[in-house]
């Protein structure tokens, strides 16, 4: 009878592993809230009676789904610690609300002391985020010292290889010994130069796997070697390695590069929307939430502007240009308008500074955004959102998307009123080539590393520009 192999850590093994270890950290996180409630209670002399119980219970049973359905519960060794902490902040507001809203429909919000809901309610996900960043902490300086490591093959000896291979190489703190690259038997007889340490060739992985106990392969072929690619993960098959496969596809700005199921069919997007539908639910909340305020807060301001502008030049009060909105359709922007003309049409030049076109009230409003404070209407009409890539004239967009790689990936979301642009700089005219490539590539950096966080940052952050005034005529 065949002698069985032996098997190092069996895949399946290590499904289990790490549903086991999610599973005690979802137990964790629920049980820390309701602690923290239990320790708020103490801290301010107040009787755990039998309502606090029961928002500890409801709190300790919908924690863990909420967190779930934001993303936390997903590992992934090169992921940096601060990257679960907007899906804890996001997790932990949508609780808040749920239970707000229960508090309300069954009049039980009297029942509490609002200091002690208040302190925790701003405690739970700062502790919940120190645990996390604790364990991953933890994790790493065990891994870095030589623990939890997983070795590590790469398949394939081109650029691609050689970039994985030395981030491999200088990030101990992930606990991936890499051991070597393998290459096919034509590169080695070609004499093409090949990447050290060179173990030897494809057809001779599934051997070495199995004898030095091999936990990771990285595929990193050329995608125009489709069989030798079919070939080798056929022959993996026979081994318990876990194999993952690296398209080479830095080339392309990719946007939230994920991969879905159709169907049974792994299907990776290399363009997509930064955000899930829950995502973008709170973030359509969240536009909703400022735009109100602002148009509310601003009435009597937005009012005598009306007025100013009237009264200073011939013309409407407001200037409604055509600009690309979400997926590139055509949306009407609303400005004060600031100059003597309102052009929108095919050949529209950008205002420049000392421009003749703008009157003396237009030039205050532009110099202080004022102008673009209509533009909160756009926003609750879902045209636009307080924080996206600025939009631009139709006629802009149609000369620069021949001219910029990438430019019209800044319409996978909706346009916004400020920006990441915006808060480094380029704001006002972009009269050069250069310019307009930058604030492209500010706009792609947003839509990479998008996060309700980084809204909000932008948003204080805009405040601080603004009130600077800096390239805006």
């Amino acid at each position: 009878m065949r002698k069985r192999r032996r098997q190092n850590k069996p895949h399946g093994l290590l499904q289990r592993y790490a549903r086991m270890v999610w599973i005690l950290q979802k137990v964790i996180d629920a049980t820390l809230v309701a602690v923290f409630l239990v320790v708020m209670s103490l801290a301010y002399q107040v009787y755990f009676d039998a309502p606090y119980i029961l928002l500890a219970a409801i709190s300790f049973l919908i924690t863990p789904p909420l967190f779930q359905a934001t993303g936390l519960y997903y590992s992934f060794r090169g992921d940096h610690p601060a990257a679960e902490y907007p899906k804890i902040f996001l997790g932990w507001v949508i609780e808040v609300l749920i239970l707000l809203i229960l508090g309300y429909l069954t009049k039980t919000s009297e029942h509490f002391s609002r200091l002690l809901i208040t302190t925790w309610l701003l405690v739970t996900p700062l502790g919940i985020c120190c645990f996390h960043l604790m364990v991953r902490m933890m994790l790493r300086q065990l891994r870095a010292s030589g623990h939890n490591t997983r070795k590590a093959v790469i398949a394939g000896t081109n650029e691609l290889a050689g970039y994985l291979a030395q981030e491999l190489n200088q990030s101990p703190e992930l606990g991936i010994q890499f051991c070597g690259f393998f290459t096919d038997q034509s590169c080695l007889e070609s004499g093409r130069p090949w990447r050290q340490p060179l173990i030897g060739t494809l057809s001779e992985l599934p051997n070495y796997i199995q004898r030095f106990k091999i936990d990771v392969v990285y595929i990193a072929l050329q995608l125009t070697e489709e069989e030798g690619i079919s070939k080798l993960m056929y022959a993996l098959q026979d081994t318990t390695a876990c194999v993952y496969f690296v398209p080479n596809l830095l080339t392309f700005n990719l946007l939230h590069a994920r991969v879905h199921e159709l169907h049974g069919i792994p299907v990776l997007a290399i363009w997509e929307t930064p955000f899930d539908a829950l995502q973008g639910s709170m973030k359509r909340i969240t536009d909703i939430i400022v735009a109100l305020l602002v148009l509310v807060l601003t009435s009597p301001l937005m009012a005598a502007i009306a007025l100013a502008v009237k009264l200073s030049s011939p013309g409407s009060i407001l200037f409604v240009q055509r600009r690309y909105g979400l997926s590139g359709t055509e949306i009407p922007v609303y400005k004060f308008r600031s100059m003597r003309v309102t052009e929108d049409g095919a050949d529209i030049p950008q205002a420049q500074q000392n421009d003749p076109r703008v009157t003396p009230i237009g030039a205050f409003l532009r110099r202080t955004s004022l102008d673009e404070l209509p533009q909160f209407i756009n926003v609750l009409q879902g045209h636009m959102s307080i924080v996206g890539p600025r939009p631009h004239a139709v006629a802009h967009n149609e000369h620069y998307r021949k001219l910029i790689q990438g430019y019209m990936l800044r319409h996978i979301v909706k346009p916004g009123i400020t920006g990441w642009a915006q808060i480094h700089g380029l704001r006002g005219e972009t009269e050069t080539l250069d310019k307009m490539e930058r604030r492209v590539a500010y706009d792609l950096h947003y839509l990479r590393h998008w996060s309700l966080w980084l809204d909000l940052v932008i948003i204080v952050r805009t405040i601080m520009v603004v009130f600077k005034h800096q390239n805006a005529y």
